[in-house]
């Protein structure tokens, strides 16, 4: 049984009703000794016999449970067949019948269960009547004990039900929190990613604008002075920073992910952006919509880092952008058509590039995910990035 806060109570009732059909025994065995009979010697070979299989039967549920119910009403079957045996030989084992109304109830359910304490209640009022004589004592007895036990183990049923769906409800809270705090955390990142650009925007890209302009008004002012390929050069660098510190303020503040998802974004990049600069973008992007919004954000990421590389490296006219997602499995393909290279040069021979500092990235974001990223290429035959999710889950 899965530990819950009412398991204390649970193994209580099974630690008493072990106690009870022990003592039962015991009691019956005092009987036959203190009263011996012809029958004595049968009866304490019985009774040891049957605490044995009780034992037994308790042991081996201790140690597991099988999907199949059939052991377990194979061994009440013996137990039940051998107190009738003792019932017969002696009029004490009647009391034995309390703790068995709980295993009946217990192991047969709520439709046999109670038919089964009906039928037992039945032979232990009969051998008490054919040992003793019938009495009032000998049937309201097994009678108000099966009522008794009957009420007890349909509540100990209601409580074991309410136990179980109070863990579920407990487990539905503790991953609603943790969905809830990747949220917030997903929240806080796309927050300060926010601030960046701002603080980028505001100061450098403003800065080396104004330096730019500045520059370029000195280099008008006099053409012809010394020193004016300084000044040039001094301008195409400031020129060159602008347009990289414009480029991470885009990477920073990722296109409004609509209600279209991660396709309609990736389509209005294709659309107002990436075409402009003179490369056809095909997206092959289906419904996203089940897609964590963190995923989508993240392969939002993964195509603008990969298709900033096409337009400065590949020299491609076409590139596609898929996304398959089979089950719990997910596949990221940008694919173009340029001009390829060595992949296992890269690390080498392109350590200090820009695009070789945005492949590490991508190769981060996507461990990060929990995903693999494999790079296809070859000289002359263009690129193929993929990265594939499974399961697809909340990271």
């Amino acid at each position: 049984m899965a530990h819950t806060a009412l398991t204390p109570v649970f193994v209580g009732l099974r630690t008493g009703l072990h106690v009870l059909f022990l003592a039962l025994t015991a009691l019956v065995v005092a009987r036959a000794l203190l009263s011996p009979t012809p029958a004595s010697g049968a009866v304490i070979v019985l009774c040891v016999v049957l605490a044995a299989t009780y034992l037994a039967g308790a042991f081996l549920a201790r140690r597991g449970r099988t999907a199949s119910k059939a052991p377990a009403v194979a061994w009440l079957a013996l137990l039940t067949l051998e107190w009738m045996a003792l019932l017969w030989l002696i009029p004490e084992a009647a009391y034995l019948v309390f703790p068995l109304f709980f295993l009946y109830l217990h192991l047969l359910g709520r439709t046999w269960g109670p038919l089964a304490i009906l039928a037992s209640t039945v032979v232990a009022i009969c051998a008490l009547g054919l040992h003793g004589g019938w009495t009032v004592g000998g049937v309201v007895g097994p009678l108000v004990g099966a009522g008794v036990a009957l009420l007890i183990g349909l509540g100990y049923q209601a409580i074991a039900r309410e136990a179980v769906e109070r863990e579920a409800l407990m487990s539905e809270l503790l991953r609603t929190r943790g969905q809830l705090a990747a949220t917030e955390h997903e929240s806080g990142v796309l927050a300060e990613r926010a601030r960046l650009a701002r603080e980028i925007h505001d100061t450098l890209a403003q800065g080396l604008s104004s330096i730019q302009l500045l520059l370029y008004a000195a280099e008008r002012a006099d053409s012809d002075r010394p020193g004016i390929e300084h000044i040039r050069l001094a301008r195409e660098t400031a020129a060159s920073n602008l347009a990289d510190a414009r480029r991470f303020i885009q990477e920073l503040t990722p296109p409004v992910l609509d209600d279209q998802g991660l396709g309609g974004a990736l389509r209005r990049l294709a659309e107002t952006q990436w075409s402009t600069q003179g490369l056809e973008v095909r997206v092959r992007v289906s419904d996203t919509a089940a897609l964590p919004m963190h995923l989508q954000t993240a392969l939002l990421r993964i195509a603008q880092g990969a298709i900033a590389n096409v337009l400065q490296h590949a020299n491609a006219s076409t590139a596609t952008i898929t996304l398959e997602v089979e089950g719990d499995a997910l596949s990221f393909t940008v694919e173009d058509d340029g001009d390829g290279f060595d992949p296992s040069a890269v690390p080498s021979d392109q350590a200090g590039r820009s695009d070789s500092f945005g492949l590490r990235a991508t190769r981060e974001r996507v461990q990060q995910l929990g995903g693999t990223l494999d790079l296809r290429s070859a000289p002359g035959r263009g690129t193929t990035l993929v990265v594939t999710l499974s399961p697809v889950v909340a990271s």
